[in-house]
């Protein structure tokens, strides 16, 4: 049976990263890629119900070995990583008995207790980190390797007694789409839990909630040796519009239930911004 972390290490190295400005549904070809290598592995491991549906999500059974009649619980995960950096190409790299000395990466890139003071928790332990040029795709990897690996384990031994169990993965979570062509009926769970946390033991009962606009600006643009009065600088009425946000509710200055604003990008010349 493949280890947990050689799991996650085979599904960090496949490509999977969503893209915001894509119309389609699910938003890259190379998730659906993924999704279909891993419908042939649930079906391989001997999962039942096994469903890859046109949207891109992939559901699985993995059926009661009791008679009890119990709720039906769900184990949720989704298999896109974030757009914000390089997800092609990850090297996974084993930093064993972590000593909590920082940790120095490709490019210059340093994770220390410093600037990620939680990672002291895990001193003795193995991290598991990209090389400095990629994101990792813990965030969602690691729990679509959790539930696979659960799932065979479950099916191998019958010391574990259990209900029936379904298993979902997801696209577009990173892009805030993975839930909008979820079918709940067909999933069919009384209970379902998500596993998409920070920390080991954590357990979170609430979701936030946001929405994002994407701003166009169209300048004037004219010489500027006779642009009084005339020009209208598209990269400058951004910036203007950017700092009307309260400069306390920006992310680096909130916590908790606290609303911000997000500033992700900005991009222009005279002519344009956005």
């Amino acid at each position: 049976m493949e280890s947990v972390v050689d799991r996650f290490i085979r599904y960090a190295k496949e490509h999977t990263t969503s893209d915001p400005n894509s119309a389609s549904f699910p938003s890259t070809e190379r998730q659906v890629v993924f999704m279909k290598k891993l419908e042939a592995e649930l079906k391989e491991i001997g999962l039942h119900e096994v469903e890859l549906d046109k949207n891109g999500y992939l559901m699985a059974t993995i059926p009661a070995n009791i008679t009890d009649q119990l709720p039906v619980i769900g184990f949720i995960a989704h298999v896109d990583t974030s757009p914000d950096f390089a997800g092609e190409n990850v090297q996974p790299q084993i930093v064993e008995n972590y000593n909590g000395n920082p940790i120095k990466l490709k490019n210059g890139v340093t994770i220390n207790s410093d600037e990620f003071p939680e990672i002291l928790q895990y001193k003795g332990q193995d991290i598991i980190t990209a090389d400095g040029t990629t994101l990792l795709g813990a965030d969602d990897k690691a729990g679509v390797a959790e539930i696979v690996t659960a799932a065979e384990l479950l099916l191998k031994t019958s010391k574990i007694r259990h209900g029936k169990i379904r298993i979902a993965f997801t696209p577009d979570e990173e892009i805030g789409r993975g839930a909008d062509k979820f079918d709940v009926k067909k999933f069919g769970a009384d209970f379902a839990y998500t596993l998409d946390g920070s920390e080991v033991g954590e357990l979170e009962y609430e979701n936030f909630n946001a929405a994002g606009v994407k701003i166009t600006i169209q300048g004037r643009s004219v010489h500027p040796g006779y642009a009084k009065n005339k020009m209208i600088n598209a990269v400058l009425t951004a910036q203007k519009i950017i700092s009307m946000l309260p400069p306390v509710q920006r992310p680096e200055h909130t916590d908790g239930y606290e609303g911000f604003f997000h500033v992700t990008s900005l991009n222009g010349n005279v002519e344009e911004a956005e």
